[in-house]
């Protein structure tokens, strides 16, 4: 809850800001659950405490979403229709509940997160979320929901770019498949920030600057029967000094010549006049932006050979043609013999570049199909992806947490009798050091209360449990991960928001740093994360003083019970979550970014595989945790 001038900063902040891009997000957008914590919290007068959480982690994922976080914060607030609508659906709440939520807003709230765009690996925090317990408690759904699907399609795009190289265009075509309108938007953004180039959705070009690209369809040129059907058949040339009367007589002037041509030994023959009618039709709406989609009807034997003879009268009035689209059959075959065509022709007759010509390939391509067109060997400039890459179709949630890990300047620890599911308390600073070669060696989590490490200075390194996992690192630089990004109603300096592009680049360069064995499709070397030597002994010790000591003799009576088939009083309730059985809590079975599919149920195409029992730190097994901070201190993350 703010005061005036808070509630002044926070409207000021909002605008600065700009609302969140779904305008669904609103501060209703969160689980029931929350707002019976809310209650229960002021109802006992804790809803001001400070706590501390964190949102995420990966092996590797790409952090997405925090600028939509900080918009929604920015936005956060409870209209009096909220109010009322509330009240009807929680009536045993105190009127003074709701008068507090009336007054609500992030004012109060501190947000500290890794920059977007970042690559980063379990247990480290994505965020850290500081503010009254209560505040933080509304802001866990509706964080996790913002950054989970972004980080997920962000790292598939991210995939998707590895494995087709830099020098390939990679085109988001995803719109009609994604779920639904807000799916398609979200979809195009974080697939350009992936490492995509372009995409077919037009509103999010419109919103976010992404430019735009597209052909035709298999309708378009169905939908020609013949020449006759193209009433204006002249073009002016591109210098404008001449018009071409009939541009179709010249388009089939061409066809016969390549028909003709010796160096093709008459390969090509008739070929389908509605898609040549489809052809020049497309071409004298768009001379300068020529590419056709060829695989209607026959792609040797017709649409390359139609292609090149509207291709051919282009350049004779001063246009060059881009290129062609091959979405069915065999896309490595094709794109050869097309290029091969390509390069006869630019010999034949004389045409610069004619052999360079665009050859886009779709048709349901994944990670999986483009590694194996890489390995067969093709001609393919583009890729066109759509189903695979938006629906993330072999993992379909990435599993963020939000875990409370201090609370009024108290650390708190989650226990569970999986060590994966144990968090990492208090709130924390995280610094990833670099070797010689320029490299990031391990990511490290320390006290805030401790120095910073130093590059040159040799720095203790420990495994988070393990205790015979730890090393001595020398680094030659040192980033610290968490900047203030929204600093509430404190004097604290603020990072600005960087534009689309600016994370995009941020993105590529942050994998081009990664050594090639982190990032590999398949068996990746696991990055190694760790915490100080202070912050171990830290963690083990709260782990001791939280955990209950077990009377042998209460155990040995329990475990007769159980073989008796009687409860034997005081068992603690388990519920079954994703097939583990865990205690109750704010847990959740973790997917795991940064893998690939093809490998069984452990590996998908947004890079999930189970890590649990797979090193983390020095090649010693152990799952991954991860915690989500706020006064409340709160820490978001992947669970592994």
């Amino acid at each position: 809850m703010a005061g005036a001038n808070g509630s002044a900063a926070a409207e000021a902040a909002a605008h600065r800001v700009g609302a969140p891009t779904n305008p669904m997000a609103t501060a209703l957008l969160t689980d029931q659950y929350q707002f019976s914590m809310a209650y229960a919290y002021w109802k006992a007068g804790k809803h001001a405490d400070r706590a501390v959480k964190n949102p995420f982690g990966g092996e590797f994922t790409v952090f997405a979403g925090l600028e939509e976080c900080i918009k929604f914060i920015a936005n956060f607030k409870f209209t009096e229709d909220d109010i009322l609508f509330l009240q009807s659906v929680m009536p045993m709440c105190e009127d003074a509940f709701f008068d507090y939520l009336r007054k609500t807003d992030c004012s109060d709230v501190e947000v500290y997160s890794i920059p977007e765009g970042s690559v980063v690996f379990p247990k480290v925090p994505l965020m850290r979320v500081e503010g009254p317990v209560a505040v933080v408690q509304l802001l866990e759904t509706p964080f996790v929901n913002l950054i989970n699907y972004a980080s997920l399609v962000t790292t598939n795009a991210a995939r998707h770019r590895h494995v087709a190289g830099k020098s390939k265009v990679l085109l988001e075509f995803g719109l009609r498949r994604a779920q639904g309108p807000d799916g398609a938007i979200s979809a195009s953004k974080y697939c350009f920030m992936g490492g995509f180039d372009a995409t077919s959705n037009v509103l999010a070009g419109n919103l976010f600057g992404i430019p735009l690209r597209g052909t035709h369809s298999h309708a378009y040129v169905s939908s020609y029967m013949s020449l006759d059907e193209i009433p204006d058949k002249s073009l002016k040339s591109k210098d404008g000094s001449r018009v071409c009367k009939n541009f179709v007589s010249l388009v089939k002037e061409w066809l016969q010549k390549i028909q003709l041509a010796d160096s093709l030994c008459g390969v090509f023959g008739e070929t389908n006049q509605s898609e040549l009618a489809a052809f020049a039709s497309y071409a004298l709406a768009f001379p300068t932006n020529f590419l056709a989609l060829v695989d209607t009807y026959d792609v040797m034997r017709s649409g390359i050979p139609n292609f090149c003879a509207v291709a051919l009268a282009l350049h004779d009035l001063g246009y060059k043609a881009s290129g062609i689209r091959l979405d069915s059959g065999d896309l490595a075959y094709l794109s050869i013999e097309a290029r091969k065509v390509f390069r006869t022709l630019e010999k034949e007759f004389n045409v610069p570049a004619f052999g360079k010509m665009i050859i886009t390939a779709s048709n349901d391509l994944n990670e999986e199909t483009i590694d194996a067109l890489n390995k067969q060997g093709h001609e393919v400039d583009s890729f066109g992806i759509g189903t695979y890459l938006v629906t993330c179709y072999s993992q379909a949630a990435l599993g963020c947490v939000f875990k409370l890990v201090e609370i009024n300047s108290r650390p708190r620890i989650k226990l569970s009798e999986d060590v994966a599911k144990v968090s990492i308390p208090c709130k924390k600073r995280c610094f990833r050091l670099y070797g010689k070669e320029g490299y990031p060696l391990v990511d490290i989590m320390m006290r805030e209360s401790e120095p910073s490490p130093k590059a040159g200075e040799r720095i203790l390194c420990r495994h988070p449990f393990l205790e015979s996992k730890r090393a001595y690192v020398v680094p030659q630089h040192v980033e610290e991960l968490l900047q203030c990004y929204w600093p509430g109603t404190s004097n604290k300096p603020r990072v600005e928001l960087p534009s689309l592009e600016e994370i995009r680049g941020r993105c590529m360069q942050q994998l081009e740093k990664l050594r090639p064995d982190h990032i590999r499709r398949l068996n990746p070397t696991p990055y190694k994360v760790s915490v100080s030597a202070k912050l171990y002994e830290f963690i083990h010790s709260l782990w001791l003083n939280e955990a209950p000591v077990i009377d042998s003799e209460t155990k040995a009576a329990k475990h007769r019970d159980a073989s008796r088939g009687t409860s034997g009083g005081g068992a603690t309730p388990r519920e079954v979550v994703g097939g583990r059985r865990r205690s109750s809590g704010m847990t959740s079975v973790p997917p795991h970014a940064g893998r690939s599919s093809g490998e069984g149920a452990k590996r998908s195409s947004c890079g999930r595989r189970r890590l649990a029992g797979s090193p983390s730190f020095f090649s010693s097994p152990v799952p991954n945790p991860s915690p989500l901070s706020s006064p409340a201190h709160a820490i978001l993350g992947n669970d592994n």
